[in-house]
């Protein structure tokens, strides 16, 4: 039987959706073919601390980090900017230890804000990076994630936050945060949506490294295909 909540959250989304369309066409040009790639992207990360994560209930935790050091470990592949911050460390603990050995040496830029972007040494690192578009992740989805990614559209970003690579209190305040997000133009996509579309074409140098962020069992068929076509 269907789950009422999931009808009217269904129904819910698009109408944001249809509303979006309808602003004009030259937005629907925009929304559909401006690809994301790695000359034009920056990757924001937003409070994936212990603390934060004990309180995540609407992903495995397990799903969780393997999501997001899976988005990091493409992106430092594909060599984009990776800005990274947390909140509060004597509050919500320092970044989740898988996620910091990822990291490796990326400086994190700790702050009180609960806005990332009102801390002025994140929104200055992120202007230097000359980027316009935004991928985001954080924990919380309808907070720490949400509040920037909906600052930035503000300013003039193209804003994409990944979902599956982010966390609420509870799957509800979850939902809303997608839902705010996406009512003010934020683009919600899945971690493997982000690096398959950088990585464009399967015969890229770059794809085996890329499938294996991806933690695909069939990383090396493609490789394998990649090498026999390469030989044409």
């Amino acid at each position: 039987m269907l789950n009422i909540r999931d009808v009217i959250l269904s129904i819910m989304l698009s109408i944001i959706y249809l509303n979006i369309a309808i602003k004009g066409k030259e937005m629907i040009k925009k929304e559909i073919y401006e690809a994301i790639t790695p000359e034009n992207s920056a990757l924001l990360i937003v409070d994936h601390q212990i603390g934060l994560y004990t309180g995540v209930r609407d992903i495995p935790i397990l799903e969780l980090k393997h999501n997001i050091v899976g988005l990091v470990k493409a992106a430092k592949i594909f060599r984009i900017p990776i800005i990274v911050t947390t909140t509060t460390e004597s509050m919500w603990g320092p970044i989740i230890p898988e996620l910091a050995e990822v990291l490796n040496g990326i400086p994190i830029i700790q702050r009180t804000t609960v806005n990332a972007w009102d801390d002025q040494r994140v929104s200055q690192a992120i202007e230097k990076t000359d980027r316009k578009k935004l991928i985001m992740t954080g924990i919380t989805t309808d907070v720490c994630l949400t509040f920037p990614a909906i600052t930035a559209v503000g300013k003039g970003y193209d804003v994409y936050a990944v979902i599956d690579a982010s966390g609420a209190f509870t799957v509800k305040q979850g939902e809303l945060g997608v839902i705010r997000m996406a009512q003010a133009g934020v683009k919600v996509v899945g971690y493997s949506n982000v690096i398959v579309e950088m990585l464009k074409d399967n015969a890229s140098p770059l794809a085996i490294e890329a499938y294996n962020c991806l933690d695909m069992p069939f990383a090396s068929l493609v490789h394998g295909l990649n090498q026999y076509f390469s030989k044409k």
